[in-house]
């Protein structure tokens, strides 16, 4: 697709001194591959799809930064004139900056077309299965926090912390983002992805004893 090439390019760009592992190309690459896969079975434009998925963290701000809600808006705002400029189609432009607002889980906003259903649901899977644990893990460790409780990893007489323990975001925040997920295929993905993690987390506490 021609608009994902461009707008990979772009943002190789504006990322050129990107240093958060957790938000790199290879992020964007999966982002736009499972939005691929979940729009076989969805009615969805691909230009604006491939345009949303690279840059929908054009504005990538840290997880405990006061203004981190507005990262989508900034991110959106920032899509639309980067893409204008570039001669992305103008009819397409609103459906576009609503896709990359709506995707945030911070910013609280319902997608409410097929496109920004998608990459919603397509950006939440990095949060869950084999990737999410890495990803979970490094962030963690980028704010401070270690991996888990030993005395309580699983938080049975103290409140979960996910700010001080990894471990503690699956209960915390990974669960409910599967019970969010807008389209089927991306529900099935999520539900497997979290059983895994959750396989993964009974290994670990075997582990540790």
């Amino acid at each position: 697709m021609i608009w994902a090439t461009r707008a990979r390019a772009r943002i190789a760009d504006l990322w050129a001194n990107q240093t958060d592992g957790a938000h790199d190309l290879g992020h964007l690459d999966r982002v736009w591959r499972a939005c691929r896969l979940i729009a076989m079975d969805e009615a969805a434009d691909l230009d604006i799809l491939a345009a949303a998925a690279y840059f929908h963290d054009a504005v990538n701000l840290p997880k405990d930064a006061p203004d981190r809600a507005t990262a989508s808006r900034q991110s959106a705002d920032l899509a639309v004139a980067e893409l204008a400029a570039m001669g992305f189609p103008p009819a397409k432009l609103a459906a576009l900056h609503h896709a990359i607002l709506a995707h945030s889980f911070s910013a609280n906003i319902p997608p409410e077309t097929p496109e920004a259903k998608i990459l919603q649901d397509a950006d939440r899977l990095e949060a869950l299965g084999a990737i999410g644990i890495a990803r979970m893990f490094l962030i963690s460790g980028q704010m401070g926090g270690g991996l888990f409780d030993a005395a309580d990893p699983m938080a049975l007489n103290r409140p979960l912390d996910d700010r001080r323990y990894a471990l503690d975001h699956i209960a915390v925040k990974l669960t409910r983002i599967a019970e969010t997920m807008q389209t089927a295929t991306g529900r099935a993905i999520a539900a497997e992805r979290l059983e895994w993690m959750e396989s993964f987390r009974t290994r670990l506490l075997s582990e540790i004893g």
